[in-house]
């Protein structure tokens, strides 16, 4: 477990304009946001809130989102707008093939993309994914690159691919020299913290007092840390719990270190965090707005898929992850109890078999 007291004292700039890019897409619709009130039973707070990313535009994760959102702004760019996302329909150039590393969703959202607008793509997994994962992204049309290395390595080998062939990389992950993609994918997650303000509203909330996120490289948990501390330095604000593989603790490791950190990782049926290298451009946030993180055995998070199938929710266990960290991490924090309590979850059951 790892807690930073000075989190809700940090502020940073807001992203705008990006909702209304992603509900000018066909086939948009908020994802619904489940309130399940055995949880809050459970976890002894006033109210427990799911939102439920499996389906988004028809994929069975949360990745489009972010995905949809670059390469729109990065196929802009190549055509002379730098400073907007296009619509879909204006982007098709047959000289852009898109190319992307992946432990799953991602690299599907980014295949699906390329098949709305009509342009190859080649998305390169390590040979340990799961034939369901890589299915899903056989079934957008794309090629696929299995390699016998680990995720780290396999996004250097897409980077170099990209390089090599003049293709366009979408990765949500940032090194030194590769920022701004994986930023407007960041950017392009922000759509679904705006949904939840809504939602929760709608249904008497106000912020909640607590956020649980899955943390794989750290984009979307950066996206939560700049959506909730955008608004104001606050002591009282929204905790962000982070929630990472006991196998592949690369933030909490960097956190604890003060320092981002590379690490060894090992299998995990959380497919989809099982990533050794902190993004470079989630870093800084994380390490100043993150107010803590903990790590999940396999087991639990089992439990957790099946404890949140029993309610009536789809989560795979990237997504049910948030349900075993809460578990673990409420006594460790400080909340009311009349606490609101918001989980992502981040994928379907079906992007990730048990």
């Amino acid at each position: 477990m790892y807690v930073n007291p000075a989190a809700r004292e940090w502020t940073t700039t807001p992203v705008a304009g990006v909702t209304e890019f992603h509900e000018s897409l066909p086939g948009y619709a908020p994802t619904r946001l489940v309130d399940v009130p055995a949880l809050a039973d459970e976890l002894g707070v006033g109210r427990v809130f799911v939102k439920e990313e499996s389906s988004r535009f028809g994929l069975p994760a949360f990745k489009v989102l972010g995905a949809a959102y670059a390469v729109s702004r990065a196929l802009s760019a190549l055509l002379g707008d730098g400073d907007h996302a296009l619509p879909l329909r204006l982007l098709a150039d047959g000289n852009a093939t898109l190319i992307a590393a992946t432990d799953g969703n991602h690299g599907r959202a980014v295949a699906h993309l390329a098949r709305l607008i009509g342009l190859p793509a080649r998305i390169f997994v390590p040979d340990s994914l799961t034939a369901a994962a890589k299915a899903g992204i056989a079934s957008e049309g794309a090629q696929i690159v299995g390699l016998p290395l680990e995720y780290d390595d396999v996004v250097m080998a897409a980077r170099d691919a990209a390089s090599a062939a003049g293709a366009l990389l979408i990765q949500d992950t940032a090194w030194p020299g590769y920022t701004q993609i994986p930023q407007w994918i960041v950017d392009g997650y922000s759509t679904l913290f705006t949904e939840a303000d809504t939602q929760l509203a709608a249904a008497g909330t106000p912020a909640p007092d607590l956020i649980a996120v899955p943390i794989g490289v750290g984009s979307l948990a950066q996206a939560a840390v700049r959506h909730y501390r955008a608004k104001s330095a606050d002591p009282l604000g929204s905790i962000i719990l982070g929630v990472e593989p006991t196998h592949a603790p690369a933030i909490i490791t960097s956190l604890q270190a003060g320092r981002l950190t590379s690490v060894p990782t090992h299998p995990t049926i959380m497919t989809g965090l099982n990533c050794g290298t902190p993004s470079h451009g989630a870093w800084p946030d994380l390490l100043s707005g993150l107010d803590a993180a903990t790590t999940v055995t396999d087991q639990q998070v089992a439990t957790a898929v099946h404890d949140l199938e029993s309610v009536g929710i789809d989560a795979g266990p990237c997504g049910a992850a948030t349900l075993a960290a809460t578990r673990t991490a409420l006594p460790n924090l400080t909340l009311p109890p009349t606490a609101t309590v918001l989980l992502l979850s981040t994928e379907a059951r079906s992007a990730n078999p048990l």
